[in-house]
């Protein structure tokens, strides 16, 4: 990576408290590798950001998707000015200083060409203490994945991704990127400081859920609003998710291009 490498940190937000963002900011500014930060209102923009030395981006509408809106354009944005690499943080989480400084050295160690980076988490309480539990194997969350050029063309399905799938959305996105030849390398120390607002996660380690927490995302349901959409609707769904879905039927279909095959064997494959 060039010592002329630019860096971008991508942080949607919503109505979350100032000192909460706050928090976001200074772990951004403290970095050992300096970045540029974009904070993207999602439709209630907080006029102090303004002069929080970040670039401030203003929604004029919330878009009700889990922030992939405001996600997908500050990073389109990013890569349209041509930057190096791109992290995500949403804006009720944290970095340590050294995040940047060690997706970087990942990707460079990497045997391979490195398109992007999977940091690692660590859960946190409201009281910014370390929960006790492990993450789950096998899921990459949102704020974990750092892009770097030869990844940046999958980086508008955040912005596509249909609303159906948002409360899922770095499911969906892993799933997608999966299926790339991108090479990618992983931080093995947690450089993530992830707020848990879970409520199960609370109950798996026996501690009474704080005020405020969620209930699990229950993919089923997601599934079930899938299996609602006629057969083009999910066939576009697809193509903007970019990976496809378990529900759609149209991939047991021939497929339409007269070749005979089965289209998750033809061109439900090139996807």
């Amino acid at each position: 990576m060039s010592l002329n490498a630019r860096y971008a940190i991508i942080t949607p937000y919503y109505r979350e408290d100032g000192n909460i963002i706050e928090r976001c900011i200074t772990s951004v500014r403290n970095q050992s590798m300096k970045a540029d930060h974009f904070l993207i209102s999602d439709g209630f923009p907080q006029d102090w950001i303004d002069d929080a030395g970040v670039r401030h981006f203003k929604l004029d509408r919330c878009h009700n998707d889990f922030g992939n809106t405001p996600r997908g354009v500050g990073a389109l944005i990013a890569i349209g000015e041509e930057y190096d690499g791109i992290g995500l943080l949403d804006a009720d989480n944290w970095l340590e200083h050294n995040h940047i400084e060690s997706c970087i050295a990942a990707a460079n160690s990497s045997p391979h060409t490195c398109d992007y980076v999977v940091a690692k988490r660590v859960m946190r309480r409201p009281d910014e203490t370390i929960m006790p539990v492990l993450d789950e194997p096998g899921h990459v969350d949102t704020n974990c994945f750092f892009f770097l050029r030869g990844s940046f063309s999958v980086i508008p399905h955040w912005a596509m991704m249909p609303r159906e799938l948002a409360p899922a959305c770095d499911r969906y996105f892993f799933e997608m990127i999966r299926r790339h030849p991108f090479g990618y390398a992983t931080v093995f120390h947690p450089t993530v400081n992830y707020f848990c607002s879970y409520e199960s996660v609370y109950r798996l380690i026996g501690e009474t859920p704080p005020p405020g927490v969620k209930p699990d995302i229950n993919r089923e349901e997601i599934e079930q609003r899938l299996r609602g959409l006629g057969r083009r609707e999910l066939e576009i769904a697809r193509r903007l998710s970019g990976v496809p879905l378990i529900a759609d039927p149209a991939r047991n279909a021939q497929c339409p291009c007269g070749s005979g095959k089965k289209y998750k064997h033809c061109h439900g494959a090139i996807a």
